[in-house]
């Protein structure tokens, strides 16, 4: 027991006029606060750039925000011109101007429906260009 006593109060010796030396820890302050420095500037640094970034985004949106406005309003004058009502009236209400005529056409027959319902919207055709030109002229 006194062997173990006598190694702490040596380890307690070696400490004090060792390491715990005005220079030691001094160094150790100032790397401390060098630390705690350095933490505080990196996160200061990392939030004002997160808002920033809110900031360009927010100023984006109030942009998009305000196309949109000057978008309505646009179509809110347009709106009121004689010439989208005039548009509508013959559109809606089937009102004409004097001096014109309606016309009025009979509902498709079922062979226009048809004709385009099998449609692909692929050009391409296995008929050759002499077939295509007699199907477009004679039928």
């Amino acid at each position: 027991m006194d062997k173990i006593k006598t190694q702490l109060r040596r380890l307690r010796y070696y400490t004090k006029k060792d390491f715990l030396t005005v220079h030691n820890v001094a160094t150790a302050a100032a790397l401390i606060l060098g630390l705690v420095f350095s933490y505080n500037t990196i996160t200061a640094t990392t939030r004002n750039w997160q808002l920033e970034q809110k900031m360009k985004e927010r100023s984006l949106e109030a942009k998009v925000l305000q196309l949109e406005v000057d978008t309505l309003k646009l179509e809110q004058e347009y709106y009121k011109t004689e010439e989208y009502q005039e548009i509508m009236a013959r559109a809606k209400q089937g009102k004409m101007l004097d001096g014109e005529t309606m016309v009025i056409l009979p509902d498709n027959s079922e062979k226009a429906i048809k004709k385009y319902e099998d449609f692909d919207g692929d050009t391409t055709s296995e008929r050759s260009n002499f077939e295509e030109w007699l199907d477009f002229l004679f039928s």
